[in-house]
């Protein structure tokens, strides 16, 4: 039997559920991913966005997209951060403190050449993306 996790925004409005474990879980020190959580890096759990669904308040859930790749959304009434859809990707990114019930488990650090604040866990830390998604897949030291 395939896990069904469950989350939801922070005022609870916005609930969605993700199918079967996340395909990777991570850290991304972009300048996007900074500026739109308000921290030095943000932390992430890819789902193949099939596997992902919001299952109550879709009326509620707002999408903001900066760059073209990514449709960050939130919840319109508490302003919590939901997920971002990554079309050309076929991925979902669910915030690591929205689902319920994933141990979170980060195997990488991306786009660490950004890096504001060094982080020594013993974990690669990727330049940009691996070169399987479009990035240069070089390895940077903490």
């Amino acid at each position: 039997m395939t896990d069904i996790y469950r989350g939801t925004c922070f005022c609870g409005a916005v609930e969605i559920e993700a199918e079967g474990d996340p395909m990777e879980m991570g850290y991304c020190h972009c300048a996007s991913c900074r500026a739109y959580t308000g921290a030095p890096f943000g932390a992430y759990m890819l789902w193949r966005a099939g596997e992902v669904r919001v299952v109550r308040g879709e009326a509620y859930l707002g999408g903001y997209n900066k760059t073209g790749v990514s449709d960050r959304q939130f919840c319109t009434k508490c302003g919590g951060h939901v997920m971002s859809r990554h079309p050309g990707m076929g991925l979902t990114d669910v915030r690591a403190g929205v689902m319920q019930g994933v141990a979170f488990r980060p195997a990488v650090h991306l786009n660490y050449a950004e890096a504001v604040l060094p982080v020594r866990d013993g974990l690669p830390k990727l330049k940009d993306f691996p070169a399987e998604a479009g990035g240069s897949g070089e390895v940077v030291p903490e």
